[in-house]
């Protein structure tokens, strides 16, 4: 996906912390995998809300699997610097900005996600039509202002795929504007009424 900003569709994000904190209690690491990151705002406010209700010591066994298909190779880098105009950032509350941004250095009007936040983000190119996915076992998989873009067929391939990488009980979030596809909605349970939230069924 091309573009995003901070602190979109908060509400789906709240339910996620609600849901995903009591199942991870007591794991030594959580793994997180957010499909279509675009240039990083969406893994990096999702860090934050789980800063926000973890203790530091969960927080810091948290990594976030970033991915997106990027031919240009400009996601990378600016995930990587976690650097963003003070523009980008005025839809975050300020007390959030004051406690996980800092002035970048040399660029005036600019901010830099606070490095104990960068090191839980790890971003990776991936393309989701390959239907091979980047790792198991997630507690999480989220995959927002993506599949609106893909073939219904497509679409049902790729959520698949997502069910296959998934820990047991593990929970994927996907767009209001989309609906779970009737040939695979066996396979999830919907957590809540008014947020694409689901949660796995099976092994």
């Amino acid at each position: 996906m091309g573009s995003t900003f901070f602190f979109r569709d908060t509400h789906i994000l709240e339910h996620i912390a609600l849901r995903l904190l009591p199942e991870i209690a007591g794991r030594k690491m959580t793994n997180i995998w957010d499909a279509g990151c675009a240039h990083g705002p969406e893994p990096y406010t999702l860090a934050m809300i789980l800063s926000e209700n973890m203790e530091e010591a969960v927080f810091q066994n948290l990594t976030i699997d970033a991915t997106d298909y990027d031919p240009g190779g400009q996601f990378g880098a600016i995930i990587k610097k976690g650097i963003y105009s003070s523009e980008e950032l005025d839809r975050i509350p300020r007390d959030i900005v004051e406690k996980y941004f800092e002035p970048s250095a040399g660029q005036e009007g600019s901010y830099r996600v606070r490095e104990f936040l960068r090191n839980r983000i790890q971003y990776r190119t991936h393309d989701l039509l390959s239907l091979r996915p980047i790792g198991g076992g997630y507690s999480l998989i989220i995959c927002k202002n993506v599949l609106l873009h893909f073939q219904y067929e497509q679409r049902v391939q790729v959520i698949t795929m997502f069910h296959g990488a998934l820990a047991p009980g593990g929970l994927f979030a996907f767009e209001q504007t989309q609906k779970m596809p009737a040939e695979i909605a066996h396979l999830f349970q919907q957590v809540v009424p008014d947020a694409q939230l689901y949660r796995k069924i099976g092994p």
